[in-house]
């Protein structure tokens, strides 16, 4: 997990620019309690019985008690995010609404599938859309131009959103009634994989510009993904990618994924993802039917 890339400094997150209150409570009083009182406890305990004894034990104790916190603050960490992602899919289930969390390296060209995806469901299908960046809210004001409701998250240090991060633009955006919900993720294969946030499906973002080794590099998100685009198709003439492997690849790590080969610019295979993503959310009606039945 990623505990030691600043993550866990989570008091610069922004929401369209303010900053989400309450958002660093949880975890700044565990890890301050757990802390403060280890730390002190030994380290002093040490130094008044003995230097020399109480230095060389002393260090080895804590350095074994720094990583016993740090096991358990990554523990308390995604206990408290599963928390609060079990809270927001029950929401979105109650109400049918198809949640899509798309992963992906910076430049896959996330951002310009979702405004082609937007472009063509949003005369039949009411959508809202979360944009995870560390900064700016370019990505947001893309996605307002084609008419939909979107809520920009900075993540400042952290290469990742979190359900409380969504549960808090669930705020802003379920008075929209949404259909579909559409969550583009800080770009990162790595750390977005451990945290649920409350969504139906994982979509893995590959573009053919990145290499068809990386779905056994980073198998972790190419096993949780339901499916995966593989953008940018419309390169292939140009490049050395081999398709075939990858999807090898991507079919050994996963043999139930759906791929969909694309291009977000010329819209090649669009018709098969948006076939996929109507019916997806068809199925999120019937659950919520069944749940309030």
């Amino acid at each position: 997990m990623c505990d030691s890339c600043g993550c866990v400094e989570e008091d610069s997150v922004l929401m369209d620019g303010v900053r989400i209150k309450g958002h660093d409570h949880g975890h700044d009083h565990g890890h301050d309690h757990g802390h403060d009182h280890g730390h002190d406890h030994g380290h002093d305990h040490g130094h008044d019985h003995g230097h020399d004894h109480g230095h060389d034990h002393g260090h080895d104790h804590g350095h074994g008690a720094g990583t016993r916190r740090m096991v358990q603050m990554a523990q308390d960490l995604l206990s408290q995010n599963d928390h609060y992602a079990r809270r927001n899919r029950a929401v979105l289930t109650e109400r049918g609404i198809l949640a899509v969390n798309l992963i992906s390296s910076p430049g896959s060209g996330k951002t310009t599938l979702l405004v082609r995806t937007i472009e063509a469901l949003k005369d039949r299908l009411r959508i809202a859309v979360i944009e995870g960046d560390q900064s700016t809210a370019n990505d947001a004001e893309r996605i307002r131009l084609t008419g939909v409701p979107a809520v920009q998250i900075n993540t400042g240090k952290g290469c990742h959103l979190d359900a409380h991060m969504v549960s808090h633009a669930l705020d802003r955006l379920l008075p929209q009634a949404p259909q579909i919900l559409l969550i583009e993720n800080v770009g990162n294969l790595v750390c977005p994989t451990d945290f649920d946030l409350g969504e139906a499906h994982k979509v893995v973002v590959l573009s053919v510009t990145e290499g068809e080794d990386k779905p056994i590099k980073y198998p972790g998100i190419f096993h949780a993904a339901r499916a995966m685009l593989l953008n940018k198709v419309d390169l292939l003439p140009y490049l050395t990618f081999d398709e075939e492997v990858c999807l090898g690849y991507a079919r050994r790590v996963n043999t139930d994924l759906r791929v969909f080969p694309v291009s977000a610019t010329r819209g090649d295979g669009f018709d098969a993802w948006l076939a996929w993503l109507t019916a997806e959310r068809d199925g999120s009606v019937l659950t919520a039917a069944a749940v309030g039945g």
